[in-house]
């Protein structure tokens, strides 16, 4: 008979239902803290406006190729909204609600999918990650990050996110077991949003979750629904309160659906049902936290029509200001990738220059 030397299980962790209602009687303090629920809710209206506004833009050739972020607002706002400036956020492609939250500007969200590298150089923390197009290998950035900190003995935390697609890629399951070796301050989270542009989440991988694969390299690793902003906020409070204690890395897989089409290069209606979508529709997180909030007396249609207003003004400000950013120096395509230019680009540098005068 043999013993059993492992097991294992994966929590799930859902406090505000679909339609708007708080479930159990264990949810954490922010369900009834109105304030920064508000603070929330406006945060999120403004990332979906800027989204809209942003597909707009590409589809009138005002844009290069963008990456929708519609349905992952309260993913993105719980990440940014837990984090500390002091730590370090390493990002894939489309986390603009975090990294609004940080201090980046919609209009340098703007100018890099406009193809000007000037948006990358973005306000907020000057030492979070740059937007990271290559599948998972912003999770081993992340980790370097927490190794630095830890060796360095500061109480910072790392934070990376990366798809249910990016979650079968060496780079996540490397940078996790050696975030697990090392007990490193870093937190993964895994943004299952249920297509890897037109692969299914079904035909990607067997297991039941994805949040177990944290389980083979050690670390604590729970499932949360990505559009319940309670849940997901509280998961993020409790991983970076213990990665910054010194308790080691967690994994979060938080459970959210892709409303969008991959990109502004892909077209989703040909592999993917609709009733599929219709039905992801009645799950979003924007109008479930509405529709908790409004009945909790703590939002109206007065304020909604404010903050839209709010929103598109504020939206339409970036895009004058990113219009208005004119094109890039040529000699920046060559400025920025070495301390010391090796002296075939210093020579592709210098004819181009003088081609351009």
């Amino acid at each position: 008979m043999p013993a059993t030397i492992a097991s294992f299980k994966i929590d799930y962790y859902q406090h505000l239902s679909p339609d708007g209602r708080l479930m159990g009687d264990d949810a954490p303090a922010l369900a009834t803290d109105f304030e920064e629920l508000r603070r929330l809710y406006a945060l999120m209206v403004k990332t979906r406006v800027f989204d809209k506004k942003a597909v707009a833009l590409q589809r009138t050739g005002k844009l290069g190729t963008y990456a929708s972020c519609l349905g992952h607002e309260a993913v993105h706002l719980a990440i940014g909204s837990a984090m500390r400036e002091e730590d370090c956020f390493a990002p894939m492609y489309r986390e603009y609600g975090a990294q609004f939250c940080r201090g980046v500007k919609m209009s340098e969200v703007l100018l890099y999918w406009g193809g000007d590298e000037r948006g990358n150089n973005f306000s907020g923390p000057k030492h979070d990650f740059a937007w990271c197009v290559p599948i998972a290998t912003q999770c081993l950035h992340a980790t370097g990050a927490a190794l630095a900190y830890k060796l360095r003995d500061e109480k910072r935390v790392a934070v990376t996110v990366v798809g249910d697609g990016g979650s079968s890629k060496g780079d996540f399951l490397e940078a996790m077991n050696a975030a697990s070796a090392y007990k490193l301050p870093v937190v993964f989270i895994i943004c299952n949003n249920q297509w890897a542009i037109s692969v299914p989440r079904s035909k990607q991988n067997s297991a039941k979750t994805l949040a177990q694969k944290g389980v083979a390299a050690g670390l604590p690793s729970i499932q949360v629904d990505g559009n319940d902003i309670i849940a997901a906020r509280w998961a993020m409070d409790e991983a970076i309160a213990q990665a910054r204690d010194g308790g080691g890395a967690t994994v979060i897989e938080m459970i959210t659906y892709r409303l969008s089409d991959h990109t502004t290069a892909d077209d989703a209606t040909r592999y993917r049902a609709s009733e599929e979508v219709d039905e992801a529709w009645k799950r979003e997180p924007l109008v479930r936290l509405k529709a908790y909030l409004t009945d909790q007396g703590e939002w109206d249609d007065a304020r909604e029509q404010a903050l839209q207003d709010e929103a598109a003004a504020a939206v339409d400000e970036a895009v004058e200001e990113y219009l208005a950013a004119g094109k890039p120096p040529l000699e920046s395509m060559f400025d920025y990738m070495y301390a010391e230019l090796p002296h075939d680009l210093a020579a592709q540098r210098e004819k181009a220059l003088e081609e351009l005068s």
